[in-house]
């Protein structure tokens, strides 16, 4: 068996072991998780930060983590997975039986590589270069993790579609810094030393906590 096709054969079982290990609470739980309106506030949150400590600077932050969400987001739909076209285990007739689908969602028809991973890493890493915080980087990679991981455990991507989604939005993440330190890098630096109160920094580690709490709620008495 070629190298290829073992990494495919280890790809499945492990996508196989993680989707089987379902609950109902997760189920729900998960399909919170990926919904991309769930994480609105968050957004509003981090822009809310940027807005307070950088003022009119922050719009060239903006743009910035639109630009990298956008080059993450069509490098892994817009290409990849139109030209990999690797079929999502959720539409794989081998897999028909096996696969554990949250409310009949099964996603498009190709996955590599996960948008979802790229889109959500990318963010992450880009957000928490800018902001500098050790509690905020905890918590928005955690959050891009969970998001990462509910795409495998609702069977809709494999493994290997989550890494490679990753290192897209992370490379991504990389350009878009190194583009705005070389040509915003003194603004940014003096704005940053200007001291904030303790709530503002930790505003979107508050957001993501209630967040989590509410799609907890919903997963226990609403799904």
């Amino acid at each position: 068996m070629h190298l290829i096709e073992l990494l495919k054969q280890l790809d499945t079982n492990i996508f196989l072991s993680i989707n089987g290990l379902h609950t109902s609470f997760f189920d729900g739980f998960m399909y919170a998780v990926s919904a991309k309106l769930t994480w609105i506030p968050l957004y509003v949150s981090v822009l809310y930060v940027l807005i307070k400590q950088w003022k009119k600077e922050a719009i060239w932050l903006v743009l910035t983590l639109v630009l990298c969400i956008v080059i993450s987001d069509q490098v892994a739909s817009g290409i990849l997975k139109h030209l990999v076209k690797r079929l999502r285990p959720s539409h794989v007739d081998d897999l028909r039986g096996l696969v554990h689908l949250v409310r009949d969602y099964s996603g498009g028809m190709y996955g590599f590589a996960s948008s979802h991973a790229s889109n959500t890493v990318g963010f992450a890493l880009l957000s928490s270069l800018i902001l500098k915080q050790r509690n905020y980087t905890f918590a928005i990679f955690s959050w891009a993790i969970i998001t990462s991981y509910s795409r495998i455990y609702l069977g809709v991507h494999y493994p290997g579609d989550i890494l490679g989604g990753a290192l897209i939005g992370s490379l991504a993440a990389l350009l878009c810094y190194w583009v705005l330190r070389r040509y915003r890098s003194a603004q940014l630096v003096r704005n940053n030393e200007r001291t904030t109160a303790e709530f503002d920094k930790t505003i979107s580690v508050w957001v993501l906590g209630i967040i989590f709490f509410g799609i907890s709620a919903y997963s226990i008495f609403i799904f």
